[in-house]
């Protein structure tokens, strides 16, 4: 067979090799200072995070910290409750509400957890502001980095870098406190004999923060958090995000203030890239949205500031719906939001019922398995139960313990038990019956455990008695 000659139609190189790199190296985000009503939002929600974060472990509740996880004693102190590892189902619903809410306000309006509230972008942009303290804003700090290094250029970076670890220092001391009681932490801490575990966590916490917030900044939000991935898929139409209104704008371009630019051809947008200098992620609202973008709001107040002085009306740049973008009307009862609102609050209102109405005391009732039941020198059937007894409020109480059941039924043990604040009992009691009384080879009977000082805290248990089957 005649083979056809292929003929080669590789363009010519040159003898020039072309690379193509796979993954681009990360270029430093000098991220503009700016004024506007987004910013001073984000400044008080952060601000209000951060209060919480460094002052709760400092409130004291009824004689101890108001918040403590003490993971030594098993015993998870929040406020005037007190919760244990078998409330750890508490814990569970709580997560599966956040998540809930996280999902709300996402179908609702896109990532606003991440540009107000968001721990990462909390820290990243105090990390920033210590940066330009330290160094000056947008311009100066570029003009730093390409100088060469000086004694003026060591101080500034000196101070920045001091401002940082200060920073992480205090922020994992502060997390390290909700384990550890906060005032013995602080006084160790500043006498040098902090135990291994305390100066193991305080070490990671602050490398972690300084490295986060300081160095990697919008590459955790970007590549490592999951949440940037899955986002997109909750957004719909009339999702609330921030949009760059392209038939305002295009075409872009430079033009004098009170000049006639719609004459030339010319949209609102001025290309300035101001609101490319201010986005703490780097990204060009203008080119779509992206999923890098964590909806803070700082190209919105960039461009309604650059449009104030243009004198052209503001919004070029804006929360919107994809609907009212195209000039339709967003729908905000739409069944998907309603489905999650609808089934956040009934969780919200049952969480909230089990919280408050929960008893603050944990029985558990165990018979002894050696042997069925005890028969006694006098003739009673006895049976012995092991109780476990939690008291899980704050405060120390007297408990009554009590049976019923059967007629006739006798507690010998001694009734009354003092349980410390936060004190786990094991508490073994003996309960006799006469013979006579025995109809059958074994009852239900109830235990009841109440607080003397308090008949709202009590707690009835089911068991069984038993003893030889009746004489015929």
């Amino acid at each position: 067979m005649n083979q056809i000659p292929v003929k080669d139609v590789t363009p010519p190189t040159n003898g020039k090799k072309e690379v193509y790199e796979l993954y681009a190296s990360r270029e430093h985000i000098y991220v503009k200072f700016y004024k506007g009503f987004f910013k001073n939002l984000r400044v008080i929600s952060g601000a209000i995070m951060l209060l919480m974060f460094y002052a709760f472990p400092l409130i004291e509740w009824n004689g101890r910290q108001a918040i403590l996880f003490d993971l030594p004693n098993r015993q998870f102190h929040v406020f005037g409750m007190t919760f244990w590892p078998q409330d750890f189902m508490l814990l569970s619903w709580l997560l599966i509400i956040l998540a809930f809410t996280l999902f709300f306000v996402t179908v609702f309006a896109g990532r606003l957890w991440c540009g107000y509230a968001c721990p990462q972008f909390v820290w990243t942009w105090l990390f920033i502001w210590a940066e330009k303290f330290a160094e000056g804003d947008r311009n100066q700090r570029i003009k730093l980095d390409k100088a060469d290094w000086s004694a003026e250029k060591i101080r500034k970076k000196s101070i920045k870098h001091g401002l940082w670890i200060f920073i992480a220092v205090t922020s994992a001391v502060a997390f390290v406190g909700y384990f550890s009681p906060i005032r013995e932490l602080v006084a160790d801490l500043a006498a040098f004999s902090l135990g291994p575990w305390e100066t193991w966590w305080i070490g990671f916490i602050a490398v972690a923060t300084y490295a986060n917030a300081g160095w990697l900044r919008e590459q955790v939000c970007i590549y490592m958090c999951p949440y940037a991935r899955f986002q997109s898929v909750m957004f719909d139409q009339d999702t609330l995000v921030i949009s760059y209104d392209e038939k305002r704008g295009e075409k872009r371009g430079k033009r004098k203030k009170d000049s006639d630019y719609k004459a030339d051809g010319l949209g609102d947008c001025i290309d300035c890239g101001f609101c490319v200098n201010v986005c703490p992620v780097g990204i060009d609202i203008r080119d779509g949205l992206q999923y890098e973008c964590v909806a803070c709001g700082a190209c919105v107040d960039a461009c309604d500031d650059i449009m104030d002085r243009m004198g052209y009306e503001k919004g070029l740049v804006r929360y919107t719906t994809e609907h009212q973008l195209n000039g339709n009307t967003t729908n905000l009862l739409r069944p998907r939001l309603m489905a999650y609102l609808v089934v956040l609050l009934a969780m919200c209102i049952a969480f909230g019922y089990t919280i408050f109405s929960r008893i603050p005391l944990e029985v558990d009732i165990l018979r002894d398995r050696g042997q069925l039941y005890n028969e006694t020198p006098n003739g009673l059937i006895e049976n012995v139960y092991k109780l476990k007894l939690a008291n899980k409020e704050q405060r120390d109480h007297d408990y009554r313990i009590s049976v019923s059941g059967i007629e006739g039924l006798k507690l010998i043990s001694e009734p009354v038990v003092t349980i410390k604040a936060g004190e786990l009992l094991d508490y073994n009691i003996r309960i006799h019956l006469e013979r006579e009384n025995i109809k059958r080879p074994n009852y239900d009977i109830q235990i009841k455990v109440q607080a003397l000082d308090d008949n709202s805290i009590s707690v009835t248990e089911d068991n069984r008695f038993i003893g030889p089957a009746p004489r015929r």
